[in-house]
């Protein structure tokens, strides 16, 4: 596992493009229109820099997965933040999908737990690689790594197939959140 330099930027947005191209939650909050592959895009343009700015971007030694990780207690509110925000409204979500993003978000980080997480938001792989073992070796590097933070992982997902791929890591399901699609809270201590 290498951290994302910058220049990768281009590279992580296209795997977690096309991980993330029919996932119930990411298709929540993005504008549904005939430019929603490049909100899409424009959404995980933004993940990247938000986790570039305080948390990490993870790139598996082949380069065909990768995992982006933030770090909610280095999470900062600036102008350039702000401006990202904005930029995401008009580029991605639109105004009517605003209200319902930030109710999500407000009850995601309501359940996490009372302490220093690794909130693992994206972990995504090539499509051409899935299946290959490059995600499992990815997460179990994921793990170590928040094991010496001594941060517990949390994360969310949508998709009820991958759920025995994290609970094969030892996570749990914590919390259902019902959006019109259920999103599964898992943790691993």
């Amino acid at each position: 596992m290498t951290k994302a330099l910058y220049t990768d930027k281009n590279l992580v947005v296209d795997i977690l493009t096309q991980s993330f191209a029919d996932n119930k939650s990411v298709n929540y909050i993005i504008k549904q229109d005939n430019k929603r592959a490049i909100r899409l895009r424009r959404l995980m343009a933004y993940s990247f820099d938000a986790c570039y700015s305080c948390g990490e971007i993870l790139l598996s030694n082949d380069k065909k997965a990768c995992a982006l990780v933030i770090y909610p207690d280095m999470r900062r509110t600036t102008l350039k933040s702000i401006a990202a925000d904005i930029k995401l409204i008009f580029t991605s979500m639109g105004l009517g999908n605003i209200k319902k993003a930030m109710q999500r978000e407000a009850a995601i980080k309501n359940i996490h737990p009372k302490r220093m997480i690794y909130y693992l938001w994206f972990i995504g792989v090539e499509q051409t690689e899935q299946g290959k073992g490059i995600g499992s070796e990815l997460m179990k590097e994921i793990i170590t790594q928040s094991s010496k933070l001594n941060r517990a992982i949390c994360l969310e997902t949508s998709t009820l197939k991958n759920i025995p791929w994290y609970k094969k890591f030892g996570f749990t399901i914590y919390k259902e959140l019902d959006f019109g699609y259920t999103l599964y809270c898992l943790q691993k201590e």
